[in-house]
């Protein structure tokens, strides 16, 4: 292989890349949009975000269904940075909703107080 012809290769494998990792970010924020309605669920029922039993099953699920070329270990650290990530995500959206429930019975109220 000459250099050239070397580098037409890379070229084209690295145009892979970057297509996986369009498909890979518009996965990450499909799982984002899911995570947000669970947060949104366990806003509500006063369900803690911190679930380490639901987060060992997703290890199990992915773990189950890994054929490689990334080792075990990998991906279970892959997959604790993307749990660390929606963690925090369901986090701020729940601080943002509750700032937002805090300011609201003050303009209910004052709403209602002038309807009376």
């Amino acid at each position: 292989m000459t250099p050239d012809e070397g580098q037409a290769a890379l070229d084209k494998l690295r145009a892979d890349i970057d297509e996986l990792d369009l498909k890979l970010l518009e996965l990450f924020n499909a799982r984002a949009q899911v995570v947000e309605a669970i947060g949104d669920i366990k806003r509500v029922a006063a369900i803690p975000i911190y679930e380490p039993k639901r987060e060992e099953l997703v290890f199990q699920n992915v773990l189950t269904h890994n054929h490689g070329p990334l080792p075990d270990d990998a991906v279970r650290r892959l997959y604790e940075r993307i749990i660390d990530e929606m963690r925090t995500l369901q986090r701020e959206r729940m601080r943002r909703a509750q700032a937002q429930t805090e300011t609201q019975p003050q303009t209910t109220q004052q709403t209602e107080g002038g309807k009376r």
